[in-house]
């Protein structure tokens, strides 16, 4: 087992189809502890750059822990690390991390770390992944070549069928076809210029109106179709988070509930690991209540994921409507207007098939719910991080904490999606899981 830091630590690594070693899961069942944080990442390349995450978020919790005194004395704190099968394009830096010495250059081009993480995200698509590679190295100026693009990326998700329900965040007028997989690519490609300059990445966005060329060139797009693949191969990542947390990690809740009742357990999630913990709640077992909190940090699902009812206008509900109630104490989304691959490039990439008003019109059916909280469930307490750090949590409900004070650091075009290793933000999930509390 990886030295982290602290003790005793365990890692859990699922499958795309969410098994997990029998080991491993025995493992867990064995702590001596009292409470159990287990935390999962979201974009992410490797195991051990998984690991060197965990290392750093949970640095803070044993001095946290002794500042509490008799309280935090009285607490056996066990630390897991859920690892589990997703990407992250190496321009994608995490603030304050020391693995940021391998991040490469925001660009059009697909640099040999992330080719390699495609193919190890895709083994059967090497290929395919090769020739999208050279296509963004060499940029063809015509519009077939971009229409070609859009056939490779778009293989790269085609062949899990039976596992498309899990990328679901809605349900009823919420769901469908997502426009990045079945909309014209070269239209794609411009959108995703436009919304690239937005986030402050050196781009040139393009003329207004309906022209695609500036100066009879189209090369400028291939910054756009760069991102069209990169949101592409997280649609993926989606449809697999979901289906670990509901049948991987959610059965795994239900079996420490059975074997190890009195240990409470507390789920932290960042980005697409947000929406893997949240979905875990789904596969857990009726009548288990050892989950005691939910901390969800940037993430990268719908803000409307736990409506009972979509708000006005809309039909249907969010895919996990009124399942915050099986955690027995709060459910906590913090979010930032720092995030901008929540803010900016979230909502295009979550636009359905045919809706032309998307981002554009700032369409709040798109947005993310490390944007800005949970919506439509009522009630929902809304704090600042300073609130929280002063005063905690609610016991139970839904919680969004506007945490900006601290998430803001990181460039284009993620923005401070993954500034997320902050003592403060340690004292939040303590505070929601009542850990330590006198």
């Amino acid at each position: 087992m990886p030295d982290i830091g602290v003790e005793p630590y365990r890692e859990i690594t699922f499958d795309a189809d969410g098994d997990a070693s029998p080991a491993e899961r025995a493992a867990l069942a064995e702590l001596d502890v009292t409470d159990l944080v287990m935390f999962s990442h979201g974009w992410n390349n490797t195991p051990s750059v998984a690991t060197a995450l965990y290392r750093h978020f949970f640095a803070p919790f044993p001095g946290l822990l002794a500042e509490a005194g008799p309280a935090g004395a009285r607490v056996r704190l066990g630390y897991a690390g859920i690892v589990w099968p997703s990407i992250r394009f190496a321009d994608e830096q995490i603030p304050n991390f020391p693995h940021n010495a391998l991040a490469v250059e925001p660009g059009a081009g697909l640099d040999p770390a992330t080719v390699d993480a495609l193919k190890r995200a895709f083994p059967e698509h090497g290929v395919t992944v090769d020739a999208l590679a050279r296509l963004l190295d060499e940029q063809p100026d015509s519009e077939e070549a971009f229409r070609q693009f859009g056939i490779l990326a778009r293989e790269l998700v085609a062949d899990d069928v039976e596992s498309s329900g899990f990328a679901a965040d809605t349900v009823g007028e919420g769901a469908g076809a997502a426009a990045l997989l079945t909309d014209d690519t070269l239209g794609l490609c411009r959108e995703y210029t436009l919304a690239l300059s937005d986030t402050g990445m050196r781009v040139e966005p393009g003329p207004p109106g309906p022209s695609f060329s500036l100066g009879n060139s189209l090369k400028h797009l291939w910054h756009g179709a760069k991102e069209v693949l990169r949101q592409t191969t997280y649609y993926e990542m989606k449809r697999r988070s979901g289906k670990v947390g509901q049948l991987g990690l959610g059965p795994l809740l239900g079996e420490l509930a059975r074997t190890r009742p009195a240990m409470r357990i507390h789920l932290v999630g960042h980005s697409q690991g947000g929406r893997l913990v949240a979905f875990a709640l789904k596969g857990l077992p009726e009548g288990a209540r050892t989950v005691k909190s939910v901390t969800l940090l940037e993430g990268a699902f719908s803000h409307y994921a736990f409506a009972e009812r979509l708000p006005s206008g809309l039909d249907g509900a969010g895919a996990l409507a009124a399942l915050h109630r099986r955690v027995d104490g709060p459910v906590v989304s913090c979010y930032s207007r720092f995030d901008t691959a929540l803010g900016v490039i979230y909502p295009l990439a979550s636009k359905l098939a045919g809706d032309y008003q998307g981002l554009l019109a700032l369409d709040r059916r798109w947005w993310a719910i490390g944007h800005d909280g949970i919506q439509s469930v009522s009630p929902c307490t809304e704090l600042t991080l300073a609130e929280v750090l002063r005063d905690g949590v609610p016991d139970s409900g839904c919680v969004s904490v506007n945490a900006e004070s601290v998430v803001r650091a990181g460039g284009p075009p993620s923005g401070a999606h993954s500034d997320i290793c902050h003592p403060e933000l340690a004292r939040v999930v303590l505070a929601a899981g009542r850990i330590a509390c006198t």
